[in-house]
Order: C-alpha cells, then sequence, then structure tokens
C-alpha cells in the first residue's frame, strides 16, 4: 500500500492510500488546503485544532448542501416517465454512483 506525503496548513502528513490513488489524494489535499486559506482569511489565525474542525465543518456543509442536491435532483423526475428506454435508470444510477463517490471521500476526510 502506498504512502503520499501530503502537506495541509504548512504540516507534513504520511498517508496511505489505496495504488492509483495517490494524484486524487493530492487533489484532496489541495481542496483542504483552499478551504483552509479561506478560514483564515476570512476568521484571522486560529489554533491547528479550531482550524481543523472549523475546516471539516464546512467539507461537511458543502457535502450536506450536495447530498440535498442529489435528493432534490431524485425527487425531480416527473411521475409517469417510462423506463423503457433506460433514461431512467441511467439517471438513478449516475445519481448513486455520485452519492457513493461523494460518501467515500467524507469517509476518507474523516480518517485523516
Amino acid at each position: 500500500m502506498p504512502k503520499v506525503d501530503l502537506t495541509i496548513n504548512g504540516r507534513s502528513y504520511q498517508v496511505s492510500c489505496q495504488d492509483g490513488q495517490e494524484d486524487y489524494l493530492l487533489e484532496l489535499t489541495d481542496y483542504v488546503n483552499g478551504k483552509m486559506s479561506e478560514l483564515i482569511k476570512s476568521v484571522g489565525h486560529l489554533s491547528e485544532s479550531h482550524l481543523l474542525v472549523m475546516c471539516n465543518l464546512l467539507i461537511a456543509d458543502e457535502l450536506s448542501e450536495l447530498r440535498d442536491d442529489m435528493k432534490a435532483l431524485k425527487n425531480a423526475v416527473p411521475e409517469g416517465i417510462s423506463a423503457t428506454n433506460g433514461a431512467d435508470e441511467a439517471f438513478g444510477a449516475g445519481i448513486e454512483a455520485l452519492a457513493n463517490r461523494i460518501e467515500s471521500i467524507a469517509e476518507r476526510l474523516e480518517q485523516t
């Protein structure tokens, strides 16, 4: 299992990941660092633990909004639309894949 060296808010962390997920983990790190920078700009410097808590809350809020959006999309499909052409199944599968991806990201963020 490969290990990736990450830097979040100036601190280095070594994190294990699945093969082939190194670049993705670095992208997530860039995202978290962006959120941290936004927080520092808006509220100033905080203790590291306070900053991490605030950052996690911001990301959790975004995740919650995305879940609400997915529910709204699922509910937006008009009743009576036939699934004979497979469009409804494809739409549902796409939403489900998106939900699984979001949950996977949330779980990874909670583990770090």
